[in-house]
């Protein structure tokens, strides 16, 4: 019985639903690749768009095989059951989904996903770079995918605004840049999201930070103080407040603010916002800083800002001072000091006229404790220092590392060998986490201990 076909047909059999993966090898010729496109013109012509919408996949599987079958007929095509089931998957792929990009986005080992143009993809695995045989037709075929990720959360990439950031529906961060600024066609990446939230347990397991430096920052967070973390790009810094958000408690509000909606916070009462572009007149935009102002009349119990980069700096500081303990958020900075750098000169974007002394004073007060995250060079990710800050000195804002990861050299399978230490320095955070209920071992911060 036909539900997605305008007029009737004769069944002639069923498409075999089995391993997407299996096939012929030579899905990136080009003649495979024309007959894929000529097909998916041809069913959007035949089938009926709506009844799409009522069915799952595997009925449409069987259904648009069916169609397959008749047209390959039709053009004297002669594919082999293997081949057709893998014209089948990657037909159904253009007409549901991102095309070359949907067997990419279903590997799990796949981190990230750069599109070069539409001949080239690399995607990194465990740290590492590698080119893979997936390309697009040609770029109109790039950018219809690039259109349909980025109109479907309501943004626009075109020669007005030829850049953009977005996301998929599972959450994960989507940048396009297409011609002009493109010189050599329309580039996409995407960072990937796990379907399953990395959790400490999972931080510990991949040894990005050892249990008991994961414990005091599990404290750190129950105990309500302000964290920045701070890295580089790629260092793994939404990863670990998604994974440090998880010692909230559920009973409190949790207000998000994010360019684009990418944190993954398990608590049952959490209110997302996301900022929004201008429109194609140039009008519109609401940016992170409007957020964070409108969060504060929002009752928040803590306000996490998926990233600061400018003005809103200021806001997130101010919201940080004034009764909204707990709060966190991240910025690209490669030491902790160059972090409370960065947000000095944010502070300056604000368009507000404030002292460098009490722009520093502001920050000294406000957060409590900057975690700094790093990408190896064999590609691991690891949490490399925990600082606490102290108060003012003069004009300069002072800070205590409680721990440090110390890099040895390479083993011999030329990866990272090195261990975490305690400096010695017992933290002042320690009286809040004890207020709160937790405790933790008295010996974690012996200046002798090596964690790992």
């Amino acid at each position: 019985m036909w539900q997605i076909k305008r007029d009737s047909l004769t069944d002639s059999g069923t498409a075999a639903t089995e391993d997407r993966n299996a096939g012929p090898k030579n899905r990136s010729t080009p003649e495979y690749l024309n007959l894929k496109i000529e097909l998916h013109r041809r069913l959007i012509e035949i089938i009926n768009l709506q009844a799409l919408e009522t069915m799952t996949r595997p009925q449409i599987e069987v259904e648009v095989g069916e169609i397959v079958h008749e047209q390959l007929a039709l053009q004297k095509h002669a594919l082999n059951q293997a081949e057709r089931r893998a014209l089948v998957s990657d037909i159904l792929d253009e007409l549901l989904g991102l095309g070359p990009l949907e067997p990419l986005l279903q590997d799990e080992s796949i981190n990230d996903i750069l599109v070069n143009g539409h001949e080239v993809i690399f995607v990194e695995r465990k740290g590492r770079l590698e080119r893979v045989d997936s390309r697009f037709k040609d770029e109109r075929h790039l950018l219809r995918i690039i259109q349909k990720i980025v109109s479907a959360v309501g943004r626009r990439v075109d020669e007005q605004s030829p850049y953009v950031d977005a996301r998929l529906s599972d959450g994960s961060r989507v940048n396009a840049v297409i011609p002009p600024l493109a010189i050599d066609g329309p580039l996409l990446s995407i960072r990937k999201f796990a379907k399953k939230p990395i959790n400490m347990d999972k931080l510990v397991e991949y040894g990005s930070i050892p249990q008991a430096v994961a414990d005091v920052l599990s404290a750190i967070v129950v105990a309500r103080r302000n964290i920045l973390i701070s890295g580089g790009t790629g260092a793994g810094k939404t990863t670990l407040l998604n994974a440090m958000s998880a010692a909230i408690d559920h009973s409190e509000r949790i207000v998000t603010i994010e360019d684009s909606a990418e944190l993954q916070l398990q608590q049952i009462h959490v209110a997302r916002l996301e900022t929004r572009p201008p429109n194609i007149e140039g009008r519109g935009e609401i940016g992170q800083r409007e957020l964070v102002k409108n969060a504060l009349r929002m009752r928040p119990d803590r306000i996490i800002v998926g990233e600061v980069r400018a003005g809103e700096a200021f806001d997130m500081l101010q919201a940080m001072n004034t009764g909204h303990d707990g709060s966190m958020t991240t910025v690209h900075a490669n030491t902790p000091r160059d972090a409370l750098s960065r947000l000095e000169q944010m502070i300056g974007m604000s368009g507000i006229d404030i002292p460098p002394r009490s722009a520093r004073a502001q920050i000294a007060s406000a957060i409590n404790v900057v975690i700094q995250v790093a990408r190896l060079f064999d590609g691991t990710r690891r949490v490399v220092s925990v600082s606490e800050i102290t108060g003012m000195e003069s004009d300069v804002v002072t800070m205590q590392e409680i721990f440090r990861y110390r890099i040895r050299g390479r083993d011999e399978a030329n990866r990272v060998d090195g261990y975490f230490e305690a400096t010695g320095i017992r933290p002042r955070f320690l009286e809040h986490v004890h207020a709160h209920g937790v405790s933790l071992p008295a010996d974690i911060f012996r200046p002798e201990l090596r964690i790992s």
